[in-house]
């Protein structure tokens, strides 16, 4: 039966979600079969999206939902959780 998860995550205060970062966002979506969607308060869009992601224009710090329903749909917003962490290293 597929699962439904939701977790709620801070962009790096000195990083938005710009080409490079949307970049490996999507990437790490597009690992898992869950239908995976990230909100801000500008809107959703699909994780596996990178046109989608861009046009959000995300900007530090800014709260991102992510819901994913799916098999793998917890092991997703983890993996998603550790790459947005990870924005923070490679500033």
């Amino acid at each position: 039966m597929p699962a439904s998860s939701e977790r709620a995550i801070a962009l790096p205060p000195d990083v938005d979600l710009h080409a490079r970062p949307a970049a490996d966002f999507v990437r790490t979506a597009m690992g898992f079969a869950s239908a995976i969607v990230v909100a801000t308060p500008a809107g959703e869009a699909d994780a596996k999206s990178l046109l989608s992601v861009l046009a959000l224009g995300a900007k530090a710090g800014s709260e991102l939902v992510l819901r994913a329903d799916g098999p793998d749909a917890d092991d997703a917003l983890a993996a998603l959780a550790g790459c947005v962490a990870a924005f923070r290293e490679a500033a």
